[in-house]
Parts: C-alpha cells; structure tokens; sequence
C-alpha cells in the first residue's frame, strides 16, 4: 500500500495531507512517500528558543517538552489526549535537550537517551489506522510490525553552527541510514554555499556573528558536523528536483556518508525535506528553522502557526519582558518599547551575584513611580553542577509590577560582561523573575534565558499558539500563562514591541512617526553667465 505525497509545483510543496488528499493541479513530480499520514513527528533542540520555532514551524498540533524523559509519553491534558489517542491526526513532540552549553559528550548522551526510546515500543498505539477513502489514496507503512507507527525525526540546530553541533550530529545518526542536513535560513539571510554558512554574503567565520563565543566559528559545515563523516551537495544538484536530488542522497549513505546540502531559498529547503522524506523513516532531517519550516510545508495542516492575534488575550497578569541576550540591536529594541510606554528596569551584574548589592538608577526610579519599595533580596544558590556558594546567583531586589503594564527587565552591561560570567548572570535574572508575585505573561529572548527562567518556575511542558513574528513564538502553559520565546538574534528594531502589542494591544502607544518636511519651494535655475 502506498500514497502519493510531497507532490512537487515550482515554489510550492502540495503537502502530505491525510488522510484523503489529492496531488496538487499543475504537478510536475510525484514521490512515493513510505510515511502513513498519522506518523508522529519527534524533533529535538539544543535550546528552547530553537525548541519553540521548530514546535510552531511545523503546523502541527504539538507540544513542548522541557523534561526529555516526558517526550515519549502521552499528554497529560484532555484535549491533548484525546486528539492523540485519536490516531488520525499527525501530532508532533518536540523536547530541549538544554544542551547548548554542555560538554560534547554530555550533549551527545542527551541526544542518545531520546533516541534510545524510538523503537518499536517508543509510542503506545493510536486508534486504529484509518480506512481508504473514495480518492483512491491509500495509506503506506500504516503501522509497524508491532503496530506502531514509525516515527518522524527532526534534529534543530543552531544557523550559526553554536553549541555541540557535530557531537550531537553523531549521535543522532546512530541507527540511522543517513542524516539528510541543510542549515539554510533564507528569511534571515543565511544560505549555505559550497558547504559554507554565509550571513548577509559573509562567511559565518568572517561575520561577527560569534563574537560573544569565546572562540572562533567553524569554516565549514563538515568542520562543524564532524566527526560526523559528511559529503556536501551543491546547489544545482538540489533544483534538479526531488526524485534526482533522493537518488544522491541514496548514494551517499550508500558510501556511508551524510549529505549535507547547499540552500539559498525556501524553495530549495522544500526540495531537500520531499527527497529525505521520500526516502522513509532510515533518514532523518538535522538543519536550522528554515528546514523546520519546509518540512511544516509538507507536512502540516496549518496548526500552531501565524495565529491571528485575535487569539491573544489580553490578561490582568502584568506583562514582563526578559532580555538576556548581547545581541547589539537589542538596546535599540528595548528603546522602542521604552517610547511606546513600557517601564526598564535594569540590574547591574553585581545586584545578580550579591544579595545586598543596590538596584540600577533607573529601577530606583521606577520603584518610586510605581509607589512602592523594592522587594527584600535574599540569597538562593544555583543548583546546577557548576554551583559554588561564593559566587551563586541570587535574587536581585525587584519592584512589583502594576498589573495593567508592560516591563522590560535586562542586565545592565555597560562595563561589559565576560562569557565566563553570563550564565551566572541568566541565572540570577531568572531566579529574580520566580520571585516576583502574581505570575505575570512572560517574553523571553535568548534560548539560554528562556529556559532557565522556566526552569526556574517549575514549568515543564508548553504548547505553541503561533508564531508572532519570525522566531517569536507565543505558547501557553497548562495553566494559560502566555509565554514568548525568541532567539536572541532574531528580530528588527520593533521586535520585541511588536510582540508586547500582540500580547497586550492596548496597553501601549507606539510613538507616530515624525511628519515629513514641506517641500522646499523651487529654485530658479542660475542664468547662464551669471556667478551665483
């Protein structure tokens, strides 16, 4: 039994709809995809905010896991659980490891341990497989052996190859016949030629985009995957199509290397996903957000993404707006949501390692105009393996927040801040925002940030809403707490106003923009002869 999917029209994918869809008009290719239509995705980041896009990027019902052992189990809420048990609906779980900072063999373990539970046995059974319908489609591969479906696997990885690249590539290509990689981001300018990362036509190892890694970018994309053995793909072997471009990927595994292709559009990111997918459940998907987003393309039905702000409600929680990253344009962000009403509140790095250190001048005043006085600090030690008494984080005194506002709360770097120093930093900024009262709407930017903020409130498990710009992703807890997620990165100026106006659209007021000049009125021309 087999169904025809991923039917491919220049520039768009007709989808992998299930279970009765029919091949796009217009189609000038057909694969045979050995996948059944209700074959659960399992994707995994090695950071949360990564985590999130992908969650959102795939339109699919999903849910986000912060503990990895929960990523194989059923959800835990009623809706959740009866879409699933249904068997009839694709649904997708997607886990952050929280690898990002780890040491290469730790990442590699965490990446083990969630493959480890892919076999037969990895997801109890669904429902029942659904019947043929009047199309003729038919569905291929309904179930295992054992009567469970194969599973989809996507591994994300950072577009700018930080964090334990080639160590958790390794690992996730045990017991696979290929890892099919494209690291491509065209929506943020990030292609790949010839085997290399370029931002905005730079070589990633010549951009500045690593400057606050402490160490050089690698050159290529088998320098990064290795010891991953890797060949590269170029461009033109990928807009030969899919059925051409699945027979390279064929040969390659075939000499026991993994492809790794060039991209430069979303496009080529859709032709790359149709021919790993084509190929069944033995090649997995390993890339950035821009193939996320092209497998969504396939396989999605249009959940969990772009969702009308409309969706957004408004809340009397307070709206509070975490920045941890030293991305530079940040500052600029922050400025424009400063103009449109929000309050700053900025910490100095010693108020996060020093319980008795004083608040920055601006939170000062931000205390007085709210009317009240600082909260008392007290001391907590970071629990993590990297905890020492003397120098643990610790909550920094905080005013409340106003009920019916928006703050933005960042760590003041003005003397600059050491890579060394910045994850005590993160954490002493997220146990400052789990002592604040009143369990205010949360934007987080950084996936470093983010995750130990949550972690810090004990939340475990997020389900996407929408994406409300690029990166930006809004998700609620069980509890319908919003959270956003964004990488640091990510985002123009307006970024992080256009997320509090989603949240909140009536809360602030974005400055007009300055009324053109009048126009200066002619001048005569000089005459001719004459000096002017």
């Amino acid at each position: 039994m087999v169904t025809q999917c991923a039917a491919r029209v220049p520039h768009i994918a007709c989808a992998f709809r299930a279970p009765y869809a029919r091949p796009a008009r217009g189609l000038k290719e057909v694969l045979v995809c050995p996948w059944n239509s209700a074959s659960p995705v399992l994707a995994l980041a090695d950071d949360l905010s990564g985590a999130a896009e992908v969650a959102a990027l795939l339109r699919l019902p999903a849910r986000l896991e912060l503990d990895p052992a929960r990523a194989r189990q059923p959800p835990d809420t009623p809706d959740a659980l009866a879409e699933w048990a249904s068997g009839s609906v694709r649904t997708a779980v997607v886990t952050d490891l929280d690898s990002r900072q780890a040491d290469p063999e730790s990442a590699a373990e965490a990446v083990r341990a969630l493959l480890a539970g892919s076999g037969p046995d990895a997801f109890p059974p669904r429902g029942i497989p659904y019947a043929e319908g009047g199309t003729g489609v038919a569905p291929a591969q309904a179930t295992t052996a054992t009567g469970r479906e194969p599973l989809l696997w996507y591994k994300k990885a950072d577009s700018l190859l930080r964090g334990n690249v080639g160590a958790e590539a390794a690992a996730f290509a045990e017991g696979a016949e290929a890892v099919v990689t494209a690291m491509a981001l065209p929506g943020t300018g990030r292609v790949v030629r010839e085997g290399v990362v370029h931002v905005q036509g730079v070589p990633l190892h010549e951009s500045g985009a690593w400057r606050a890694e402490g160490r050089t970018a690698p050159r290529s994309l088998p320098e990064a995957l290795a010891p991953l053995p890797t060949v590269c793909l170029p461009v033109g072997a990928v807009r030969r199509g899919a059925r051409a471009l699945a027979g390279r990927l064929k040969d390659a595994a075939a000499q026991g290397l993994h492809p790794v292709c060039d991209a430069e559009t979303d496009a080529d990111l859709t032709v790359i996903a149709e021919a790993a997918l084509s190929l069944g459940p033995g090649y997995r998907l390993l890339g950035s957000g821009g193939l996320a987003a092209a497998l969504g393309r396939i396989i999605g039905d249009g959940t969990a993404h772009d969702a009308p702000t409309e969706r957004i409600h408004a809340a009397a929680r307070p709206l509070l707006v975490v920045v941890g990253s030293a991305e530079p344009v940040i500052r600029t962000q922050i400025a424009h949501l400063v103009a449109a009403g929000a309050h700053h509140v900025t910490l100095t790095p010693r108020s996060l390692v020093n319980a008795d250190a004083d608040l920055s001048p601006n939170t000062r005043e931000h205390a007085h105009a709210q009317g009240h006085s600082p909260a008392p600090a007290r001391t907590v030690f970071h629990s993590g393996a990297d905890s020492d008494p003397g120098s643990a984080p610790a909550h920094a005194p905080l005013p409340s927040l106003a009920p019916h506002a928006v703050t933005v709360l960042s760590i003041d770097g003005a003397d600059g801040i050491r890579p060394a120093q910045a994850r005590h930093l993160v954490c002493g900024l997220a146990r400052t925002v789990a002592a604040l009262p009143g369990g205010p709407d949360l934007v987080l930017t950084g996936g470093e940030t983010a995750r130990r903020v949550l972690d810090a409130l004990g939340i475990t498990t997020l389900r996407p809403v929408g994406e409300i710009h690029h990166g930006a992703v809004h998700c609620r807890t069980p509890e319908g707490r919003s959270v956003v997620t964004r990488p640091g990165s990510f985002g123009g100026p307006d970024s992080l106003l256009r997320i509090a106006t989603a949240l909140r659209p009536h809360l602030l007021c974005p400055p007009a923009a300055p009324e053109p000049s009048p126009p200066k009125p002619p001048t005569a021309p000089p005459r001719q002869g004459v000096t002017q």
